[in-house]
């Protein structure tokens, strides 16, 4: 983007900060206000998954202490016009997504239009404007979930994306949220070299590219972040921590896979790595595995952006995955023995976007709240 207008883009899956707010809020906002002030954008679009947390029939009512602290405080005042959009209405199945958009401009930010979808034009950014609850009817974005034949088994989950689209000095960009399907065992994303998680993750992202491609509004450059639950190739990764051991494999009474156990061959003692539904255990060495020289040998495994690489592009990123943290408030730089830590939450850009980007400025593509709980995922910007 111009020199004149630095801009700050964040993914943030927040669904843990809602399962225990009077713990987590305070602190998360804090890391997030660190940022804010020492980047200094005029332009700031944060992208959040899992609004309300994943008991969101009980703690939707959070979300609100959310906007609260983030609208009260003393760095946010100089942002004198915002959008926010925040699909809190979990009755209809076929389109609650848990997706928030939040958008920040500048006081000495001049010349901003957000484009009306229903009107086909751009119009003027003069106040400050929430959309809460039901939000089928605002104008200003367009939010969908993927077709239900997309869904692994075809069940409703919180998926799906908000765009919105943008004109700042008379540059065209669209800004879009989304969440990917995760994988739901870890044994069966073991299975196979890709996984049926990653193809699933794939075909809808494929539909969602085409449907910008091909649809009623002039394609525009776009930056698309949010968690997209992009995994590693489990079982090349596996086969990399387990060639000195021999797999154990315990089965239910019906013959169904439950658990591997990979002793060190020669000390059957020892477990080097435990596999379940969702346990995933390296045993004394697990997050020092991952998150030492911040994950680069894992980098080769990270590949669910390759099929896609003609259209978009990211900044190398020097952080570890992002995902599974302790959601103990306490220690934000454990992982959780649940799955195989991965790069999950992630900003990607057009290759028509890189105009818009001016690469003699100093661009970060970091983490915030690096040694803080910031829930199971960590905040990811990229500051352009």
């Amino acid at each position: 983007m111009d020199t004149t207008v630095p801009m700050l883009l964040i993914t943030a899956n927040v669904g843990s900060i809602f399962e225990d707010p009077d713990n987590m809020l305070t602190s998360w906002v804090a890391e997030f206000l660190k940022v804010v002030t020492e980047k200094r954008p005029l332009f700031m679009a944060m992208h959040c998954q899992e609004v309300g947390g994943k008991n969101y029939e009980t703690c939707m009512a959070h979300v609100n202490d959310l906007v609260k602290l983030l609208l009260g405080s003393e760095e946010l005042q100089c942002y004198n016009r915002l959008r926010v959009y925040l699909d809190e209405d979990f009755r209809p199945a076929d389109k609650f997504t848990a997706l928030g958009n939040f958008y920040f401009i500048h006081k000495d930010l001049d010349n901003i239009t957000l484009w009306d979808f229903d009107e086909s034009k751009f119009v003027p950014v003069n106040d400050k404007q929430i959309h809460a609850g039901s939000i089928e009817e605002i104008t200003t974005k367009e939010k969908d979930k993927f077709p239900q034949h997309f869904f692994p088994d075809h069940k409703w989950s919180r998926k799906g994306f908000i765009r919105t689209r943008w004109c700042i000095n008379s540059r065209v960009f669209d800004l879009i949220n989304i969440h990917l399907f995760h994988d739901a065992s870890n044994l069966v994303a073991m299975e196979t070299t890709p996984s049926t998680f990653r193809d699933s993750r794939e075909r809808a992202f494929d539909y969602l590219l085409n449907r910008f491609e091909t649809d009623r509004y002039q394609t525009a450059p776009h930056f698309i972040f949010g968690d997209f639950n992009f995994r590693l190739d489990a079982q090349s990764v596996v086969q990399r921590l387990t060639t000195q051991t021999t797999p154990v494999y315990v089965k239910t009474s019906k013959n169904e896979l439950k658990k591997i156990m990979y002793q060190e061959k020669g000390n059957e003692e020892k477990i080097v790595l435990t596999i379940e539904k969702k346990l995933f255990d390296h045993g004394d060495k697990h997050t020092e595995a991952f998150i030492v020289d911040n994950g680069k040998w894992l980098e080769e495994f990270d590949n669910e952006l390759q099929p896609f690489q003609d259209r978009l592009a990211e900044y190398p990123h020097h952080f570890p995955p992002s995902y599974p943290y302790s959601e103990d408030i306490r220690d934000g730089v454990v992982y959780m023995k649940t799955r195989l830590p991965a790069w999950c939450d992630r900003v990607f850009f057009s290759h028509s976007a890189k105009q818009l980007i001016d690469e003699k400025e100093e661009l970060v593509y970091s983490v915030i709240g690096p040694e803080v709980c910031m829930g199971d995922h960590k905040v990811n910007y990229v500051r352009i």
